[in-house]
């Protein structure tokens, strides 16, 4: 199940914006180049075990989401699919212009 949700997450989550990852890289090295090594190595495995948080946290908000839909879906009876969706949303993209 954890393999198929996390399938799942990679389909339709959005991934975050270019600039805020390369304020977070920006910031991060500024950090980084005032310290010796022993320091550096206690950064990256605080940054390491909080990506890691950050995932867990984000796979388990989804996985929560999925399931609600996925019993609302079920009380409303309507099936779903996703490229039946894409397909209607093109759709309207394309009568808009």
């Amino acid at each position: 199940m954890y393999d198929y949700m996390k399938a799942l997450q990679e389909r339709f989550d959005k991934k975050p914006p270019e600039r805020l990852v390369r304020a977070v890289q920006s910031a991060r090295e500024e950090v980084r180049e005032g310290m010796d090594d022993e320091k550096r190595k206690k950064l990256l495995r605080l940054l390491d075990a909080q990506n890691m948080l950050l995932e867990e946290a984000t796979l388990l908000s989804f996985t929560a989401g999925f399931k609600l839909a996925w019993g609302i879906a079920g009380e409303l009876g309507a099936p779903y699919s996703y490229d039946t969706d894409e397909e209607q949303t093109a759709q309207d993209a394309h009568s808009k212009d």
